[in-house]
């Protein structure tokens, strides 16, 4: 698996402080032994979406959660609404889903809520532990990882009429910016010039109609509206 992940803001020789939230025993208490001899300090470890909610107020000083999106009591979506709650109440608290299964729902509010701060990775698709905590480290410090087969699967489900106007490559640039890529490697991934780039995301903006505002803002809209699929902005 290649995650694609926007730079970090937070200094690498200083270890994220980390709330797990998983209900498999085993599965919690091996990532924090994996975190922990990798420099993570784990600060608390909890089985269910109710349980994490509580520790968040309980710990307002930690950098991420590292969230399962099934847990009890439905095996559902718990986690993800969870995850959605912590970002919207605690903006300063990133988010990292782990999942074995694409969750539509509450995915496009979470991801194009900022697309900074959160990451969604399929464990299946989890092949190497550097990589793992090279993602986690970064979202923890302001970035974004989100894993390739997510954005293809929730672009699969809906489809926005708009969307339909753009280029073969303005789809392209748009996918990859939905998987949390800058300028610079959007343009390394599809071989173009920077320059380029920039013309794409120009017209982009325009036929999805996004107005005048500031850069960064209509780029958070198009990855939502993108994730979304709706006929509104």
């Amino acid at each position: 698996m290649t995650v694609h992940s926007v730079s970090s803001t937070q200094e690498e020789a200083a270890g994220p402080r980390v709330i797990i939230a998983e209900d498999s025993v085993l599965l919690r208490s091996g990532m924090a032994r994996l975190l922990e001899d990798s420099g993570v300090e784990i600060v608390d470890q909890v089985g269910d979406a109710d349980a994490l909610l509580k520790s968040v107020e309980e710990h307002p000083d930690i950098d991420l959660c590292l969230v399962d999106i099934r847990m009890p009591p439905t095996f559902s979506e718990e986690g993800i609404q969870a995850g959605v709650r912590i970002r919207r109440d605690h903006p300063e608290v990133a988010v990292l889903l782990l999942s074995q299964h694409v969750v539509s729902r509450y995915a496009a509010e979470l991801l194009g809520g900022g697309s900074t701060k959160v990451g969604y990775l399929l464990k299946d698709r989890v092949a190497d532990i550097d990589e793992f905590l090279a993602v986690l480290k970064r979202v923890a410090g302001g970035g974004a990882a989100i894993d390739p087969e997510v954005v293809t699967q929730l672009l699969s489900r809906r489809r926005d009429s708009a969307l339909e106007r753009l280029s073969p490559r303005e789809t392209e640039v748009l996918e990859v910016m939905a998987e949390g890529l800058n300028n610079a490697g959007i343009a390394a991934r599809l071989t173009v010039t920077e320059r380029a780039v920039e013309k794409h995301i120009r017209s982009i903006f325009t036929k999805l109609d996004l107005g005048q505002d500031d850069h960064d803002h209509r780029r958070v809209q198009a990855v939502l509206r993108y994730l979304r699929g709706s006929d509104q902005p």
